[in-house]
């Protein structure tokens, strides 16, 4: 929870006086220390002194996916590298990354992010925590990480990628709580299970996050492990895991918006929308240094609540998240764009520019499969010649995408073929 001076939850007003009196410094911090955002303000005759309060934020202009790409890798940067202790990066749309950096003091207030969402769940000191997320640039593992230690808990980083030795180190050590993908940890249940493991775990909650998932899903987590299952949302270039989690009563979100104020805006005019109405997540960030941004555009689709939850906690909560604006899919915690995918063909003179994506989850873990249609002069029932070019394709998808994909080379002219907008992905997991 979010504490005032009397230890009380913050009403919403003294969390309105603070988010004012961050954004009027925010605003001061990043027309001095980063030019483009200098220039965006100067460009509509916009000085810090025009900003007053948290009302005035609708004076500020946006910020994009595409800003942080096109200032790669540390155009945005308001600090000298010297100051900066973490780099972390995510994957883009066209092979060149978004990069995010981290002064010392950003990590801290990350830490202390995690560790509100952690306590959400229940997660004390006494737990042991097995970290399941991926370590390295990607913002899960060592996010998740230092929440858990910031609370005090013994944290295992178990990473990613041995089902086997999770299973018996959750049994070996007692682990008391998890944070991984949804699906990930319900195959770790069937791992369990076939194991003849489940009665000998200590497990009573997760904390899964990174990829969409249902009620459904939780449920069966749940009743799997009989555990408490808790969703936990970030982005890396907002901050990474911790923006916002759900409590024990899962009526949305809650964001720590004393960091990280949101909006939600109507996704053609821009202007924000009132709680309870559907439109695209934005949000700034009022403390972060390293690269502090100003309403970025998150493509997520959810509503606001800033009702009292039956928690306690005053602070307001976002819903569960209805799709987003753009094409970007989610799949094993890594994101995808279908243009990452026609960027990768391009230069493959063997195939036409024709292909579709299907993913789908199998045995409870996401899978990717890309068809791809063979160029009429390359056809050949040769199973070699085939057998090399699915190869070399899937090679080329999985130095595009970070992950692995199965390819399906198709005959000339079977794909579908639309009159209006191309489609390119089936995505089954929405039946689940």
């Amino acid at each position: 929870m979010i504490w005032n001076e009397s230890k009380e939850c913050m009403s919403r007003d003294e969390m309105s006086h603070l988010q004012s009196k961050r954004l009027v410094k925010l605003v001061n911090y990043v027309y001095h220390n980063v030019e483009f955002y200098r220039k965006k303000m100067q460009a509509v005759g916009l000085l810090p002194g025009d900003i007053s309060g948290i009302e005035d934020i609708t004076k500020l202009p946006f910020t994009t996916k595409d800003d942080l790409r096109d200032n790669y890798p540390f155009g945005l940067f308001a600090v000298p590298n010297t100051e900066i202790v973490r780099i972390h990066a995510s994957s883009g749309t066209t092979g060149k990354a978004t990069v995010v950096g981290y002064t010392r003091r950003d990590l801290d207030v990350w830490a202390e992010c995690v560790a509100r969402c952690m306590t959400m769940a229940g997660i004390t000191k006494d737990d042991i925590i097995q970290v399941a997320y991926g370590y390295g640039l990607f913002t899960g593992g060592l996010g998740a990480h230092d929440g858990a230690q910031n609370i005090g808990a013994t944290v295992v980083p178990m990473s990613t990628g041995n089902s086997k030795k999770l299973t018996t180190m959750m049994v070996d050590f007692g682990a008391t709580a998890i944070a991984c993908t949804p699906s990930y940890l319900l195959h770790i249940s069937e791992v369990l299970e076939a194991e003849g493991l489940l009665d000998k775990i200590k497990l009573r909650a997760a904390i899964c996050g990174a990829e969409p998932w249902t009620e459904k899903m939780r449920n069966e987590i749940e009743e799997k492990l009989g555990i408490k299952a808790y969703d936990i949302y970030g982005l890396s270039e907002v901050m990474g895991p911790g923006v916002a989690c759900d409590c024990e009563f899962h009526r949305g979100l809650h964001v720590c918006e004393d960091h990280f104020y949101p909006e939600v805006l109507n996704s053609e005019t821009l202007t924000p929308v009132a709680d309870g109405v559907l439109g695209e997540l934005a949000f700034t960030t009022l403390t972060k240094e390293g690269i502090p941004l100003i309403r970025y555009r998150t493509k997520d689709l959810t509503s606001l609540d800033r009702t009292p939850c039956e928690c306690g906690r005053t602070s307001a909560r976002i819903s569960r998240f209805k799709g987003r604006v753009d094409d970007m899919l989610i799949i094993r915690g890594v994101n995808v764009f279908p243009s990452q995918v026609e960027a990768a063909l391009v230069d493959c003179k063997e195939v036409t520019p024709h292909y579709m994506m299907i993913v789908d989850r199998v045995n409870n873990l996401d899978t990717l499969e890309i068809q791809v249609e063979l160029d009429p002069k390359f056809y050949t029932d040769e199973v070699r010649a085939l057998e090399a070019l699915n190869k070399k394709i899937g090679h080329i998808i999985n130095q595009a995408l970070g992950l692995n994909a199965k390819i399906k080379l198709v005959e000339p002219k079977t794909l579908i073929r639309s009159e209006g907008k191309a489609v390119h992905v089936i995505d089954k997991r929405k039946l689940y």
